[in-house]
């Protein structure tokens, strides 16, 4: 297969500009941003923050089931020089280091060579949500969109390191991809991963959702590593460095990292100097129907809908309030497709009063870890991990 040309459009970029409050505080994220009008090659229109590189949100309305259709996956990039062509017959991913056996692996190997497996994960970004943090962190303000949930099809990074012999002094695994920086100086976007991170659930994808990686997702193969946010989930993948040594690197020691405290928090006069990386997702739901300016007859049946997930422990209930988070009672729970997947939720109920109606969401796993309320989620720089009780403002005629 070919890719030419892939995509040669241009979008102003948006941006969300939030007025500093005297104190940092934590609201619900924005959902007033605007689907674009024009849509990049292989997506549906999709919420646009940026054109280069591609930053795209999938809009609240499509979570209502398990899985998320690829053409409305959300997309991230971090470096805007992104290949426009492919050619398949030459792509190669690159293992070498500490090594017996170097490999120059192409997609037609990784099919034939090795077992194929298939994982139902949630991918999302560790800034989604991020709109929430008051005042405007660093970073893409984004709503509740920057994840989605697919079938994955690949083969394990275990297996292939295998096949290269790793030597007695392999001790982390450095991963980067084909997109480029703009600026020479400027780091390349680059993941290292310690040898026991390396389950045999992460797996070098090739296929989502039973078709070959959408360009923008990461064509042709990405990492995939299920309960993890997606900041390691390296796309276009060509490069696999076993190393000795962990290498300093911005996205790992500087990006992508939170306050280490018990509280994960902050103040911005008060910033934390001890850090620690965003690894495992927290628990987390959202209502994907009704939607905030939804408009509903009193009296009338409506089904309210939703995603819930963890980083895999699994979802035991979601609980719904229709009146502000007085009250909670528990919500139909879908299929379980796998413990990393997306758990779908309905929740039927009748207005009766004219006016507005506040409706929430909170996801509740097998440990006993529930969501909290946006309001007592505590600051942090990056604006990263925000997992309030989602909720929705309807309003019944």
């Amino acid at each position: 297969m070919q890719r030419r040309d892939f995509f040669k459009l241009s979008l102003a970029a948006s941006a969300v500009a939030l007025t500093r409050p005297a104190s940092a505080l934590t609201r619900e994220p924005l959902d007033s941003q605007s689907v674009s009008k024009v849509a990049f090659p292989e997506k549906r229109p999709l919420i646009t923050y940026s054109d280069r590189p591609p930053i795209l949100e999938t809009p609240i309305e499509v979570f209502t089931k398990a899985i998320t259709p690829n053409d409305e996956f959300f997309v991230r990039w971090h470096m805007p020089r992104i290949p426009t062509h492919v050619s398949i017959d030459t792509y190669r991913i690159k293992v070498s280091g500490e090594v017996e056996n170097p490999l120059y692996l192409s997609l037609q190997e990784l099919k034939t060579d090795y077992e194929q497996v298939t994982l139902t994960a949630v991918m999302q970004c560790g800034g989604n949500s991020r709109s929430a943090f008051v005042p405007t962190t660093s970073g893409i303000q984004w709503g509740n969109g920057a994840m989605g949930c697919a079938s994955w099809k690949g083969v394990r990074l275990k297996d292939v390191l295998k096949k290269a012999g790793l030597t007695k002094d392999a001790n982390w695994i450095g991963l980067n991809g084909d997109d480029k920086a703009a600026f020479h100086k400027t780091e390349n976007f680059m993941r290292e991963l310690e040898l026991h991170e390396i389950k045999d659930d992460v797996i070098i994808a090739y296929e989502m959702n039973g078709e070959d990686l959408p360009y923008l997702n990461g064509y042709p193969v990405r990492l995939v590593i299920p309960g993890s946010f997606s900041d390691s989930w390296v796309k276009m993948l060509s490069n696999i460095t076993v190393m000795k040594e962990y290498k300093e690197l911005y996205y790992m020691d500087t990006a992508y990292r939170v306050p280490d405290n018990e509280c994960e928090c902050e103040t911005p006069d008060n910033l934390s100097k001890k850090t620690k990386p965003i690894t495992t997702m927290n628990i987390k739901s959202v209502i994907g129907y009704p939607t905030s300016n939804t408009r509903i007859d009193a009296n009338s049946n409506v089904i309210l809908k939703g995603v819930a997930f963890d980083s895999g422990n699994g979802i035991k209930e979601v609980l719904i309030s229709v009146d502000a988070g007085k009250s909670w009672s528990p919500a139909e729970l879908g299929k379980e497709l796998s413990l990393h997947a997306f758990r779908e939720f309905k929740f039927a109920f009748r207005p009766k009063s004219k006016g507005k109606m506040t409706l929430m969401a909170k996801a509740i796993n097998t440990l006993g870890e529930e969501q909290p309320f946006a309001k007592d989620i505590k600051w942090n720089h990056g604006g990263y991990k925000y997992n309030g009780i989602d909720s929705v403002t309807i309003t019944v005629l």
